[in-house]
């Protein structure tokens, strides 16, 4: 194979809020570059990217599907890496992981619904990890569709400068096809098939005034990021040629000074072909990308990984999920350097040398084999034992690690079970893979019932997975009802002595320490751990197993038994036995302290709170409002938005929210939607807390006692 010019690949996703059109809009791009020679409809449950069974039952996505495909554009051939990710806001761990790995994304916005609150999501995912974005304006042919407005709101709710490269011709059924502000020319598109489905023609001359305002717009946004182009349009703004404008257009948008905007109706086949152009000339490739920063484990220094296949193997890995046929697939994004199906890779986590027995191009669920990959692309590996989503691989005698990823923990569990004995070990191996899978997917034992307790982010996410465990591993379960994960949290700060001493005859258990238990500061998760032992009072190596000792406690609050969300522990002073002393002792003696000085601690239990919207016609606003401040709702706002419809705005307790989806359609005859996400932990009322600890068991005492 000829080497390949990394100018010309494009490693993109399509991210949006639920029922967007990202989907049908991957089908379009499928299709338009000779990928797929049928276009695949979501309501038909036949769209090539939404492969999993349960996926073509709901007509939503689930999981980030990847495919390559290939797009002529101004007389070269570009190759596209390109990830669909869900809408769905309890799979958001699908959109991070892969906005983590891509170098561009189409934000993707109903004409009629604008920004919507996982819009707004995702756009803050993609900015956590500087991904340029091109904004698409889809399902211009709906009742109510209005391009510009919709670019507005993009500038109002996500602050984002964005500028609009077309216009629409007509709006609704009215839909024709667009103007590009750039050349000038009116594009009109046929609903047909066809992969040219399209001519080009004149500017409407109703439509002269408009599209010279909207150029002059355009042309003042990209002078903004070009001082030679600045220039030129004080002197001439007519002398500045299309070639000036589409550079100064890409350098701002892979700056991230602005964000091109274009419109169509993916679902009519209009505007796709014009969506492709864009990306290839405004979003990035690897090299517009450059060097990204590892960590040389060996002498723990930063060092920058150019896109480039002579550097070194550098990958990170960015989802592990498990095919009925090849086993564990790794997918991997190559940040530089060469590997070839069967060589081996070293592990940055584990130190442990993996080799990759065989690699693919992915195309949904699809695998094709290859013979290797570079610095660019995107692939799956088969052939790790222990691999892990977020880990780096690479080359044996370079040993980089690349920035992680971080998750949300889950908020939402229920209890199962097998029906039958026969399932119990069966169970165990599917819950097993489904947590390696989905990072925001976890697996407990209750220590005081003995229930496996499965753990997600809500509830149409649990349903996936206990709907998987019957259809992919045979396992037919009994569930229980859903539980809220509170989490405690201390409010005071204590000094406590513990003293550990066991004599068993021979060698003994002691340990002494004197700590300080508090809050954590602000915006610190997990265990704070410092140390003040002066004089070798507490012998160094002794001291991580005290940290080791406030870790584990923590997983078990003395409260109710909820994780201790943050803890500030200081190590003041102790003492040691010179024979009867050891980790464990010291281990012990920490979990000890933890123990007898937590209900000191003044501690609380904290619940997820969600931030919540509703959509709803003006006559239901009553009901609804009234029904959320009886489920402990704070509202914190209340729009008007087009047609008289009312948005209404606030963060509602989780434990108040089951089952409300039914509720919101019988207040409103069915004509309200809503959507709803994670946003904060707060105290829950003491009321509520004495039943909470009642409930799980443990005995309700108030601080004074």
């Amino acid at each position: 194979m000829a080497k390949r010019d990394l100018r010309f690949t494009r490693n993109i996703g399509i991210m949006a809020h639920i029922d967007a059109g990202k989907t049908t809009t991957s089908e379009r791009i499928l299709y338009y570059t000779g990928k797929t020679h049928k276009i695949g409809e979501v309501h038909e449950g036949e769209a090539t990217m939404d492969w999993m069974v349960q996926e073509q039952e709901r007509g939503i996505t689930i999981t980030s599907a990847a495919t390559t495909a290939f797009w002529h554009y101004g007389g070269n051939v570009y190759q596209i890496n390109l990830i669909d990710t869900p809408g769905h806001v309890d799979f958001t761990v699908e959109v991070e992981r892969s906005l983590r790995v891509l170098d561009g994304t189409i934000a993707t916005f109903c004409a009629v619904g604008r920004v919507q609150p996982q819009s707004e999501t995702v756009w803050r995912q993609a900015d956590k990890y500087g991904v340029p974005k091109l904004a698409y304006v889809n399902k211009m042919d709906r009742v109510g569709a209005d391009f510009l407005a919709c670019v507005e709101d993009i500038k109002n709710k996500l602050g984002a400068n964005a500028v609009p490269i077309c216009l629409p011709i007509g709006a609704e059924e009215n839909f024709e096809g667009l103007v590009d502000l750039i050349s000038r020319k009116a594009i009109r598109y046929n609903s047909s098939e066809e992969l040219v489905n399209y001519t080009d023609g004149p500017v409407p001359a109703e439509m002269q005034d408009e599209v010279e305002e909207w150029r002059g717009k355009l042309l003042e946004a990209v002078a903004d990021c070009d001082d030679a182009l600045m220039e030129k349009f004080f002197e001439d703004p007519d002398s500045i040629t299309e070639e000036e404008i589409i550079a100064a257009l890409r350098k701002g948008t892979i700056e991230m000074k602005l964000v091109p905007a274009c419109c169509g109706s993916s679902f009519k086949n209009k505007g796709v072909q014009f969506l492709l152009d864009a990306v290839m000339r405004y979003l990035p490739s690897p090299l517009d990308v450059g060097a990204v920063t590892a960590t040389n484990t060996v002498i723990d220094k930063p060092v920058t990984l150019e896109p480039d296949p002579s550097a070194p193997f550098c990958g990170l890995v960015f989802k592990i999920a498990t095919d009925p046929y090849v086993g564990r697939l790794a997918y991997i994004r190559v940040y530089s350097g060469h590997l070839d199906s069967g060589s081996y890779v070293m592990n940055s986590r584990t130190g442990h040398k993996e080799r990759v027995s065989r690699l693919f191009q992915m195309h949904s669920n699809h695998q094709n084999p290859i013979e290797f990959v570079e610095a660019g692309d995107i692939c799956a590996a088969v052939g790790f034992k222990d691999l892990r989503t977020g880990d780096t691989v690479c080359a044996e005698n370079h040993r980089y690690a690349l920035e992680s990823m971080t998750f949300p923990d889950p908020v939402i569990g229920i209890a199962v079970e097998p029906k039958t004995q026969n399932d119990l070990d069966k169970l165990g191996v599917a819950l097993s893979k489904l947590a390696e899978e989905d990072p925001t997917f976890s697996v407990k034992s209750d220590n005081d019932t003995g229930q496996t307790i499965i753990s997600g982010m809500g509830e149409l996410h649990l349903d996936i997975i206990v709907d998987r465990l019957r259809r992919e591993f045979g396992v037919e379960i009994n569930q229980g009802a859903p539980h809220v994960n509170y989490k405690e949290a201390v409010t005071a700060s204590v000094q406590h002595h513990e003293v550990f001493k066991k004599q068993t005859g021979g060698r003994g258990k002691f340990a002494d320490i004197l700590v300080e238990i508090g809050p954590a500061d602000e915006g610190v998760n997990g265990l704070q751990f410092e140390s003040a032992v002066k004089g070798g009072n507490v012998p160094k190596e002794f001291i991580p197993s005290v940290q080791k000792g406030f870790e584990s406690a923590m997983l078990n609050g003395a409260l109710a038994g909820y994780e201790v969300q943050s803890l500030k522990v200081t190590l003041l002073d102790g003492s040691y036995h010179p024979v009867d002393s050891d980790q464990l002792s010291f281990e012990i003696a920490a979990r000890m302290a933890f123990r007898n000085a937590y209900r000191k601690c003044k501690p609380i239990i904290l619940e997820p709170i969600m931030a919540l919207e509703v959509v709803t016609p003006e006559e239901y606003m009553g009901e609804i409002v009234g029904d959320l401040n009886r489920r402990r709702g704070q509202i914190t706002s209340m729009d008007t938005a087009f047609g008289g419809v009312r948005i209404v705005k606030a963060f509602v307790p989780l434990a108040e929210q089951f089952g409300y989806v039914t509720v919101l359609r019988t207040l409103s005859s069915g004509r309200a939607s809503s959507t709803m996400s994670f946003d904060h932990y707060e105290a829950v009322p003491p009321a509520m807390s004495k039943d909470i600890v009642e409930k799980s068991g443990y005995r309700y005492v108030p601080y004074d006692d």
